[in-house]
């Protein structure tokens, strides 16, 4: 993820800790992985009371090795210190990486992801090509738990990446998929045990 680790927007406080990143893994890296999800990826159906998608651990699967290559261990724990330089935190050793895909008619409802104890930092890469704003799937923040408080909305273009502060605060959102697949690797962060 070279292109997360050089290019970082700087952090904005509104409507909670978060950045976003224009080029998160390159245009080769991206595509190689994007081809690997459409074609090869173990996909399962989840459903949850505020979201139904489909995803899977890539921590509890075989990967290609093209794929472990570019986001293996050694990336993983380069993306954590950047993580922590921009956030100003120290995280523990424990990410979990997972891959989600959204198809038409799938969404996530307002949520904040908190849980005391659990992960406290995200890194969320997107990888969809050609998107525009007619497929859908748009990130929302929000001030608040009420949809009436949207904040700021996020197109979730081919290799960009959003980070972001878990918090009791940190309300967010996808709109529903009217067309396309749309696929996310999310990097889940913990804090460092005192």
């Amino acid at each position: 993820m070279k292109g997360f680790l050089e290019s970082a927007n700087a952090l904005d406080r509104h409507p909670f800790d978060h950045c976003s990143v224009p080029c998160a893994l390159g245009e080769a890296e991206s595509e190689v992985v994007l081809s690997w999800l459409e074609t090869s990826a173990p996909w399962r159906l989840k459903v949850a009371s505020f979201y139904e998608q489909y995803e899977f651990s890539l921590l509890d699967c075989e990967l290609p090795p093209a794929i472990d290559a570019l986001l293996g261990r050694l990336i993983v724990d380069a993306v954590r210190s950047k993580v922590e330089a921009v956030f100003g935190t120290q995280l523990g050793d424990q990410c979990d990486v997972t891959a989600h895909k959204l198809v038409r008619g799938q969404r996530i409802r307002i949520h904040n992801d908190y849980i005391p104890g659990q992960e406290t930092h995200r890194v969320l890469v997107q990888l969809n090509r050609g998107w525009v704003d007619e497929n859908g799937g748009i990130l929302m923040l929000f001030s608040s738990g009420d949809a009436a408080d949207l904040a700021k909305a996020f197109r979730p273009q081919h290799d960009t990446g959003f980070a972001f502060a878990i918090g009791p605060t940190s309300h967010h959102a996808v709109t529903p998929i009217v067309s396309g697949d749309r696929y996310t690797l999310v990097f889940s962060f913990y804090a460092r045990n005192s």
